[in-house]
């Protein structure tokens, strides 16, 4: 039996539709080889997902979303999920919806113990903090960045008007200073010529003052000869007067040559001293011949000094 050519056309056309729907669906997770069940959950705002968007179990693919249905009357959406038989769900089991801030959207499956759930029961929800709290928060920083913005880009605005009035003023700044330069150059070209002029001045002054300083020199030698002479002859005058009086003390014809020449003064003093001694000896061992009434004669002295000289042979044999 011959198939005609429209038939085998058709039939190609038919098994390739045929392996682009399950390659496709194949690519979107779809296996077709294994048995799964179906669950749903139920959000609030799922967040621009969509079907075929992947179910997650500790970072593993165990299923997909199989379809959604808005609820408008009780502002709710619907998610039906395909998830592998093998999977475990508890009624404790959270479907927290989560995503990329660039990329697409998934649902990660959190397990936790519990009462096994039958095929079509309906799982608990959540939504992964910071996604979709997360947009407005970039928003008002992203707002008050472009403001900051604003400011700087104000700023520097008029920042480059300054800059350009600073520039400008800056290029008449040469000028100035050639202009305060050529002056200052001026100056010091007429400081240097008065400079010279009064050490001219100066020169012829000193010129004309030494003179005058060789004559001072002269006065003040003179002054100090002077001086030297008058203390010379005063000198000589001492020496002169000191000479006489040496020679009238050598003479022997006054009272003071005698005293340096003759003895009899000396002899007579000696004398005297020893006088005095004695009769202070006297006094010292016979206090009673002075202190006595009226005192005592000689004789009477004599015989009691005889008696002691007397007493003393006596006791020293």
């Amino acid at each position: 039996m011959k198939l005609s050519k429209e038939f085998k056309v058709g039939l190609f056309m038919v098994v390739t539709i045929t392996l682009l729907y399950f390659g496709f669906n194949f690519l979107k997770g779809i296996d077709f080889l294994s048995t799964s069940n179906k669950y749903y959950a139920v959000y609030e705002n799922i967040n621009k997902l969509t079907e075929s968007n992947q179910v997650f179990l500790n970072g593993l693919a165990v299923g997909r979303v199989s379809d959604i249905v808005i609820q408008q009357s009780r502002n709710r959406v619907i998610v039906e999920l395909d998830i592998d038989s093998n999977i475990k769900i508890t009624d404790s089991t959270v479907a927290v919806l989560d995503g990329e801030l660039l990329g697409g959207r998934f649902i990660t499956l959190t397990v936790h113990p519990g009462r096994q759930l039958e095929a079509k029961d309906t799982i608990l929800t959540n939504t992964a903090k910071g996604m979709l709290d997360f947009a407005e928060p970039v928003a008002a920083n992203m707002q008050t960045t472009l403001k900051n913005l604003n400011t700087i880009l104000e700023s520097l605005a008029k920042n480059t008007t300054r800059m350009d009035t600073i520039f400008l003023r800056l290029m008449a700044t040469p000028a100035l200073l050639n202009r305060t330069l050529t002056t200052a150059n001026s100056n010091i070209d007429d400081l240097g010529i008065t400079f010279k002029t009064v050490a001219g001045n100066l020169n012829g002054t000193l010129d004309e003052l030494k003179p005058t300083l060789a004559n001072f020199k002269s006065l003040s030698d003179s002054l100090k000869l002077i001086q030297l002479n008058g203390t010379l002859v005063k000198a000589q005058q001492s020496l002169t007067r000191i000479n006489q009086t040496l020679s009238q003390l050598s003479s022997g014809d006054n009272t003071a040559s005698k005293l340096l020449t003759e003895d009899s003064l000396y002899v007579n003093l000696n004398k005297l001293l020893y006088s005095v001694d004695s009769l202070a000896q006297h006094f010292n061992k016979n206090p009673k011949h002075f202190l006595a009434p009226l005192g005592k004669s000689k004789k009477k002295i004599d015989r009691e000094l005889k008696k002691e000289a007397d007493e003393k042979k006596k006791a020293n044999p």
